[in-house]
């Protein structure tokens, strides 16, 4: 026990128990950008969404009504989204919210291609977003 709490001690003493890579498609090129779909499987998304990875383990972002967040755990290049929360706002743009909410959690794939987050199904549904410059 005295052996653990030691390792414990130096790791916190170094810096390193909050240096861990995150293995999620955050690690790899997703965090600290807003991401905004412009596409929906292959047809260009006529309301605003925003997807972002404010926190390890957590997304968040914009439906074209209300905010929303969720919890996102597995490595990358898998995508999967569980625990989804959103405000209750209304408004006239409530079918592309819908729409939007359940393709986001079909989602089972993510890629990063500099500016362009793809998140993608194996039947070969898609989401294109685009970093918000």
């Amino acid at each position: 026990m005295k052996l653990v709490r030691t390792g414990l001690a130096l790791a916190a003493s170094l810096g390193l128990a909050g240096c861990f890579q995150d293995e999620t498609v955050a690690g790899y090129g997703a965090a600290d950008k807003i991401w905004v779909l412009t596409e929906l499987n292959g047809i260009p998304f006529a309301a605003t969404a925003t997807l972002t990875f404010p926190d390890r383990g957590r997304i968040a972002g914009q439906t074209p009504c209300n905010g929303y967040t969720a919890e996102m755990s597995v490595p990358y290049p898998w995508f999967e989204i569980n625990a989804l929360v959103t405000t209750r706002k209304s408004c006239p743009d409530l079918a592309y919210e819908a729409m939007y909410l359940a393709q986001l959690s079909r989602m089972s794939l993510s890629e990063i291609l500099g500016d362009v987050l793809l998140l993608s199904t194996p039947d070969g549904e898609e989401m294109v977003f685009k970093a918000r410059e």
